[in-house]
Formats: structure tokens, sequence, C-alpha cells
């Protein structure tokens, strides 16, 4: 959520930057009307509350004396009708402005550059030179038919369209992804190994931005009569153990990884990715959350993406970092970096990882604040979180680079000790 501070009082020049870097179009006119009755009901509100105050103070004052009240009391009893409304009318309005709050998109830091789309993003390094094959490439689909490891009928008879069954090896490749990426982040690279609950409350996804926009995307379960909702990405669990809290700034910066399932609907979706496992409703990620002080937060999405990035260099995958425009950028974000891993069978870069350094966009949706020594007073902190990275793309990523004119896959050598020992799939 943007500075309240920014609706009130420069509606018309937060509107122009929404326009020019978001491409949203803030309704400047039905703000202000909005806000001008909030502040004439918000008045009209409180010299009620303060007679209501006066009068039960002097009702008290009476009694006491063992006076007559019935004249105060019924005086009381005039406008109580109307502080009431008053009071329901003002709670109206302030969830109607906090509805168009919840609604902004972050604003863009400095250097991001402006654009439409992900054809305005900026490449700012590649590592590693994709491999020249002298047999015909096969994409992930067939290598797995080959070795039996991925099952979409099965999995289509399951659940329907976008799930798949892993078997046999290629489910063990999976596996040891996921262990390899868990122990590099939590030793490595000092991220706090967790494992966080796959179901949150609302409160959750309106504290990381994706409700109320995004309920669409989400999978929605029902405990009783509450709604709940299947994470689409851990960092939602994750990011939220601050929600409400005040951290003490010796703590910080806290890093965070968990390994988890993680649910999307992929509404509006389709073309190439349709096929096999790169766009799925079910799918596994290893994620990196950091909550931090302020000034730390530019340096910590650095050493973010470079842990990602130590992902792909050890496994030997040749990627690319790309620095997200204005237009192709997370709701919540101030700055993100995608890494695009090199696909032989598409002859492209695909994104296999997000890292995003939000500012104190969700901190202050969840009331996450540390308490600042320098001045004793809480303050927001600064979330920051990044894909460490998508376990099933890295598969794909594996199985396609790694892949042998008779259709195995060599394992890398850093997978080897989470795969027994094994040198080759198939």
């Amino acid at each position: 959520m943007l500075d309240p501070a920014l609706l009130r009082q420069q509606p018309a020049d937060l509107a122009h930057r929404l326009r020019e870097t978001r491409g949203y179009d803030l309704d400047v006119d039905a703000l202000a009307s909005l806000e001008a009755d909030r502040k004439r009901i918000q008045v009209r509100t409180q010299e009620l509350q303060n007679l209501r105050n006066s009068r039960s103070k002097a009702i008290g004052q009476a009694k006491a004396k063992g006076e007559d009240v019935s004249a105060i009391m019924a005086e009381v009893a005039a406008f109580a009708d109307e502080l009431k409304a008053s009071e329901t009318a003002l709670e109206a309005l302030r969830g109607k402005i906090d509805a168009i709050s919840m609604s902004l998109p972050n604003l863009p830091a400095e250097g991001v550059p402006t654009g439409a789309d992900e054809n305005d993003n900026v490449e700012q390094a590649r590592w590693g030179t994709p491999r020249d094959f002298d047999f015909p490439v096969l994409d992930h689909v067939e290598l797995g038919a080959r070795n039996g490891g991925l099952d979409a009928e099965t999995a289509a008879k399951l659940s329907g369209s976008r799930f798949t069954v892993l078997r046999g090896e290629v489910a063990r490749l999976h596996r040891a992804l996921a262990q390899f990426m868990l122990d590099l982040h939590s030793g490595a690279h000092g991220y706090q190994e967790t494992n966080v609950p796959v179901i949150v409350n609302a409160d959750s996804l309106y504290g990381t931005g994706q409700l109320p926009k995004f309920e669409e995307d989400m999978f929605i379960t029902r405990l009783g009569e509450q709604k709940r909702y299947l994470i689409s990405t851990s960092e939602i669990s994750l990011t939220n153990m601050v929600r409400d809290e005040i951290v003490d700034a010796e703590r910080l910066p806290l890093r965070m990884t968990a390994h988890s399932l993680c649910f999307r609907s992929e509404a509006g979706s389709g073309g190439r990715d349709m096929r096999g496992m790169i766009r799925q409703h079910q799918f596994e990620k290893v994620e990196l959350v950091s909550v931090c002080r302020p000034e730390q937060s530019e340096a910590e999405h650095e050493r973010m993406t470079e842990c990602a990035e130590t992902v792909l260099r050890t496994l030997g995958l040749p990627y690319r970092r790309m620095l997200l425009c204005t237009g192709d950028m997370g709701f919540s974000a101030v700055k993100t970096y995608d890494l695009e891993v090199w696909l032989p069978s598409q002859q492209t870069y695909r994104e296999i990882s997000s890292c995003s350094n939000c500012g104190d966009f969700q901190a202050r949706r969840m009331q996450a604040r540390w308490r600042n020594p320098a001045t004793g007073k809480p303050e927001l902190l600064h979330t920051l979180n990044g894909s460490g990275v998508a376990v099933g793309r890295a598969m794909i990523a594996v199985m396609e680079n790694y892949q042998n004119a008779d259709g195995s896959i060599t394992v890398p050598d850093a997978l080897r000790p989470y795969m027994g020992g094994a040198e080759r799939i198939g």
C-alpha cells in the first residue's frame, strides 16, 4: 500500500506517476469527492462524540448532586441517532477510500525502465553459452515420455489439465533439485529453512498484495464458514510472519527460505505454455524472503538475486538477468530482476526466477515494523522476495540442456549426491 499522505496531499501528482509508469488511471475527482465527504462527516462525528462525552459527564455530576437528569438525558437521546448514522457513514467512506488505496500498485524505483510489457525489459547480463547439439533436440515432454517420468494423461484423469504425475528417476530428479536448493540457501547463503502452511487466510493475502486485485488467480477452500486460500507462492506465508510485529533492529535482516507447493489458476495464459510443465496449476518452488531496514533493501535485493543465480551457475545452466520495465513488474514491486534460463527446445530464454524489492509497500499493508534504535520509534520495514528457484522449471532446464542423443539425461555434478550417485537418467 502506498503512503496515504500521497493520496490525501498529492493526488494529481500520484495519478500522473501511476499513469506514466504503471498504466493505472486514478480517478482524482472521485477520490477528491470522497475525501471531502470524509472530512465533513468526520468533523461532525467528532462534534457529536464530544457533545455526547460532555453531556455524559454532566449526567454523572448531576446524579452525584442528586439533581434531575431527565432534561440532559433527553438531549443526549436527541442526537444519538444522528451520531450513529454519522459514524456508519464515516466508516463506509473510509472503506471506499481504503479500497482505492488497496488497489493501487507500487511506484517503481528510480532507474527502472519505463515500458509497456516484457518487450521493454532490459538485459543486464548473461552467463554460460548455450550448448550446440549434434542431434535433434527434444523438449522435456518428449524426454519425459521416453523415460516414463512425465505423465500428463494420468494427471488429467485425476485433476484435469495443467497437472503432471512424475515417476521414477524424473520424480527423484525433481526432489533432488529442491533438496539441493534448500541446502545451498540455508547453508552457503544464510537463509533460515522454514516450513510454512500452504493454506492461508485473507489477511495474509491482503498483506502481500494478492487481494483484492488477484483473487481470480487463487484457489479457494473453506474451513467452516470462512474462506481460506491455497498459496500461489510461499512468499505469502513467509512475509506475513512479521505482520503486526515490531522486529528488534538486531534481528535484521531476516532471511528465510522455504520449499513448498504452490497453486495458481493461471487465468488467461495459454499458447506454448500449455505444453508440458512450463505453466501448471500445481508446482513447487524454493522461495527466498528478506525483511530488512529501509537502507538495507537495495543491497539485499542484489544479494538475493545473486543467490538465485548461484543455483543456475552451480547446475551449469545458461541464463540471463533481466531488469523488468514498469509495465512488466509485479503489483507490489519497486524493482524486479528476472532470471531466464536457456531452453534448447524453444531456442530462447524462459523465466525461472523473479526477485523483487517491495520497499515498504507490503509492510504498510501488514503493519510490519522495526524499532529504530536512533529514535526508539517503530518504523516500517522493507520486504523482498524471490524464487530460488522454481523447481519444475529447473527440472525442465536440466532435462533439456543435459539430454543425450539416446534420450537419456546426464545428471549435473551438483545433483549426484542427491541422486544416490547416479550419473545418468534413462
